[in-house]
């Protein structure tokens, strides 16, 4: 693996390029104002009636319908839900795509998963920052950048991976260091992820603790501190250093109680799951469902979301965070 800095980046490849922003929500925000202040030309592109419009002119950003927008353009980034990326792109991309152009992505999803087949004759890449869209915004401000992946998936033109590079430069990507990676790898290791670890397995994980606990008589609200409240500061510790890190900053009965005890909650079974669901993301067959969930209107998502706005621990932690003045609202 090499990380690339800026040294590496041919920054004037972007120089006359228009560059068509498809959203601007979290992610499309931040593009659109760090590419911006990077010295290029944007224009975002957004449906009729958006309510994002007044922030994206506010900020000094041309606004366009979708359509228009991607017919200005060279450069043509899709920062809007996966859900709807297939027909955005039917619908107000694919009848302005020409040779010379390029369809940009901040995931694969849709490219990986054959929802979107665009003509030969374009470039197709992505540039991924490992980062929510306001923090990559933030720390661009700050002088500083978010680690970005990128990829080139079509190579019409023979300048699409430079093209990739300079855009991760223009998010500020380049001061921390991007990654080459492939469509493929970013999309199954990113659901994976997501799934597996970052959303699913910690969310049921700091559930299942608060549920033990307060099923054993403990009062909930020291419940969700212990499993809930504290676990920021021990990724804050792992962020910085690794879990080797976290484990010197904590007592020594933590280190031992947690190494000693941990593996009896993450067990093999736990790592056969997760091996299980690694092989529905190569397979396709979580696209496949999600996908179908969409055109059903979300009838799953939306019970998940009703269960969980009932769980006690989410019940319990509203009113412990209206307590917490130190929390932004």
């Amino acid at each position: 693996m090499q990380l690339y800095y800026e040294k590496d980046v041919n920054k004037n490849i972007l120089k006359d390029k228009t560059i068509a922003i498809l959203g601007y929500g979290s992610q499309g925000h931040a593009h659109a104002n760090n590419l911006k202040e990077s010295g290029y030309n944007v224009i975002v592109g957004l449906y009729e009636g958006s309510k994002s419009r007044k922030d994206a002119e506010a900020a000094g950003l041309k606004v366009a319908s979708v359509a228009d927008a991607a017919k200005t353009a060279d450069i043509i980034m899709f920062l809007v839900p996966d859900q709807t990326q297939k027909s955005l792109y039917e619908k107000e991309v694919a009848p302005h795509l020409s040779a010379g152009k390029t369809l940009a992505f901040a995931h694969g999803f849709n490219i990986h998963y054959g929802q979107i087949a665009p003509p030969a004759e374009v470039d197709v890449w992505m540039v991924a920052p490992k980062s929510p869209g306001h923090l990559v915004r933030r720390v661009y401000t700050e002088g500083k950048g978010t680690p970005c992946l990128f990829a080139v998936y079509q190579d019409a033109s023979g300048k699409a991976r430079d093209m990739a590079m300079a855009y991760a430069d223009g998010l500020g990507g380049t001061r921390a260091g991007i990654i080459e990676t492939t469509f493929d790898e970013e999309t199954e290791t990113d659901l994976f992820g997501e799934q597996a670890v970052l959303c699913g397995g910690v969310s049921e994980l700091i559930k299942t603790g608060f549920e033990t606990l307060t099923e054993a008589g403990y009062q909930p609200e020291i419940a969700y501190f212990e499993c809930l409240h504290e676990l920021k500061l021990i990724v804050d510790l792992i962020y910085e250093g690794g879990i080797e890190h976290m484990y010197w900053s904590v007592s020594e009965t933590a280190e031992y109680g947690g190494m000693a005890e941990g593996p009896k909650v993450v067990t093999a079974e736990t790592k056969k799951a997760m091996k299980e669901i690694l092989g529905r993301v190569q397979d396709g067959s979580f696209a496949h469902e999600w996908i179908l969930e969409n055109v059903a209107q979300q009838p799953k998502l939306r019970s998940y979301r009703r269960q969980l706005a009932k769980h006690p621990i989410e019940v319990v932690g509203k009113k412990l965070r209206g307590m917490m003045s130190w929390l932004k609202k």
